[in-house]
């Protein structure tokens, strides 16, 4: 009799691409796959179309920390897609759940609470976002991938790092070089701000030019729409909107990292041992999750950090320098860090789990 489990999350990439690195361990593991998420969220767009995988959708209200009258109409949308949830858990009979978060996880996961499902919630981030603070009430256990918020989360916390693309650790450094039409005599800086980009990074950066790329060549993931024309023939600067497919190339070819401080990009770059200046998000653009996730690295000695409110062309161009003369120290402390890959110890936590039921 085949094992039955049920992933859910979304809102957002971060929350989806975990499972993407659990997906091929679970299907060896001879788990019959079903997804609940939403019907237009990204979460479709990135799940829906994988071979072997049901896709369920639930209705979910947002869970907004700022005033909207959406604030009055979406709890009713949280209570149909909790119903919606125990007939899907009904009729699916799963042994498990396994929630990254995102404000659909919440109803999903008490669904799961009323069926008496056991549910494995994963927290990224140092500090439990609000969706997560609702679903660890109701969950078995949650996973997560910095210390700090694993104690946080007393006896149901579990530090186990973020599961990781197997693919990330594929990358060819040559097949770097090649893409980015460098000839590898000296260092590269690779700059990521996630899908969307980073303006105001991506801005900073380009202004900081003339004083870099003396010392290093610049590949530069700027974001869809984002590119400069007037830059494009630039030797030592090579600019993309994005990379799927030949991104652990573009992370192979990279000596130290210029990024945000999302949770699934440090665990990338902490994992493959690559030196970084992180840029977190300011306050006012998010709920300080990065600033955090950034300040842990940081008092780790994993990052150096330079806040967005400092940044300026000299100020990033001072701390790239330092980061690049110190970046052998900054490997050795990568290297030895106890958590790299956290696949195999969610999987153990989930196989764990099915056995409650």
């Amino acid at each position: 009799m085949a094992k039955r489990i049920v992933l859910t999350g979304g809102g957002t990439a971060g929350h989806v691409t975990p499972h993407l690195s659990l997906i091929p361990r679970l299907k060896e593991a001879g788990y019959e796959i079903h997804y609940i998420g939403t019907e237009n969220g990204i979460e479709h767009q990135m799940i829906a179309a994988i071979p072997g995988i049901a896709y369920h959708s639930v209705k979910s209200g947002k869970l907004r920390r700022y005033f909207s009258l959406q604030n009055f109409s979406d709890p009713f949308k949280v209570v149909a897609g909790a119903a919606e949830s125990v007939a899907l858990m009904r009729k699916i009979k799963p042994d498990v759940v396994f929630s990254k978060g995102g404000f659909v996880s919440v109803p999903v996961v008490v669904g799961a609470w009323m069926c008496h499902v056991p549910t494995v919630c994963h927290e990224s981030d140092l500090t439990p976002g609000l969706a997560n603070r609702i679903c660890a009430k109701f969950a078995w256990r949650v996973a997560a991938t910095f210390p700090e918020c694993a104690k946080a989360l007393g006896e149901k916390g579990v530090m186990t790092g973020t599961p990781l693309r197997p693919e990330l650790f594929r990358g060819s450094r040559a097949a770097g070089l090649a893409l980015a039409g460098f000839d590898g005599r000296k260092p590269v800086l690779l700059m990521t701000g996630g899908s969307l980009g980073a303006q105001s990074v991506n801005a900073c950066l380009r202004k900081a030019l003339p004083e870099l790329l003396p010392r290093m060549d610049v590949l530069h993931l700027c974001g869809k729409g984002n590119l400069d024309e007037s830059l494009k023939d630039l030797p030592g600067y090579c600019q993309k909107e994005f990379l799927s497919a030949e991104m652990p190339d573009a992370l192979a070819v990279a000596d130290i990292v210029l990024s945000r401080a999302g949770s699934n990009t440090l665990s990338e770059l902490l994992a493959l041992h690559k030196p970084m200046l992180l840029v977190p998000y300011p306050l006012g653009a998010s709920r300080g999750d990065q600033i955090e996730n950034a300040k842990s690295y940081q008092r780790q000695g994993l990052a150096h950090v330079l806040m967005q409110e400092d940044m300026t062309p000299e100020t990033m161009t001072k701390a790239l320098l330092e980061l690049l003369s110190q970046r052998q120290e900054l490997v050795k402390t990568l290297e030895a860090y106890p958590v790299k890959d956290g696949t195999n110890a969610v999987l153990e936590l989930i196989e764990e789990a099915q056995k409650q039921a």
